[in-house]
């Protein structure tokens, strides 16, 4: 299945959710009470995200060609924290396995994990409303684990500091209950060691990030 199909069924089931919570009780669903962003907030999401990466190599020994990474879905938790109404801290969890094809010469390089924790600086707009979109910016460290050679002797990555921003909103359900909607995009760099340092290549790697998912606030 394509990315743009995965992407696709999970927006299609996001809404489906959003429109069942909307449906099983349609005359409250606008009036229910809920609860307001507000100064020691602390937020616990559960999301599925997609990791899309947007690689870029250069400066390599193996030819003229270049590396790819596949995507991957999996699920996500992050937590909050308010620091007033308006600016939370944000850290997020979550590992995804990536194949690495080289392309021209035709290539398997394996696959390797990657466990990108990422700390932003947010700015919620509108906290009392129903509505609350929000933008942010941030730091990430990246280790590269479990790593598999593939048809080479060995394919090793160093681990390394990236930047983040991120824009998304959260829609208050009832209570403490919300959706949330988030996009993030990640630059990170890394340099690819292959067979034992007789290749090298060094690469962007820059993913995207596509969360959607549920929060609780307490």
């Amino acid at each position: 299945m394509s990315f743009k199909s995965k992407l696709l069924g999970t927006a299609l089931l996001g809404g489906m959710m959003a429109a069942s919570l909307v449906a099983a009780n349609p005359a409250s669903a606008q009036t229910a009470e809920f609860k307001t962003k507000q100064a020691g907030d602390i937020v616990i999401r559960a999301r599925g995200i997609a990791m899309v990466p947007d690689e870029d190599t250069y400066d390599d020994t193996i030819g003229s060609g270049e590396g790819q990474l596949n995507n991957d879905f999996v699920p996500e938790v992050d937590f909050s924290y308010f620091v007033t109404d308006n600016i939370a801290l944000e850290l997020i969890a979550a590992t995804t396995q990536h194949d690495l094809d080289w392309v021209n010469p035709n290539l398997d390089a394996g696959s390797v994990r990657l466990l990108p924790p990422t700390l932003t600086l947010q700015y919620h707009f509108m906290p009392e409303s129903r509505w609350s979109p929000y933008v942010g910016a941030g730091i990430n460290y990246t280790f590269f684990y479990d790593s598999k050679p593939g048809q080479f002797n060995s394919v090793k990555y160093d681990d390394g500091f990236g930047y983040a921003f991120q824009a998304g909103f959260d829609y208050a359900i009832s209570g403490p209950w919300s959706l949330n909607l988030d996009v993030k995009k990640v630059f990170l760099d890394t340099d690819i060691s292959i067979n034992n340092g007789a290749n090298t290549s060094k690469a962007h790697l820059d993913p995207w990030v596509f969360g959607l998912g549920v929060g609780y606030r307490f």
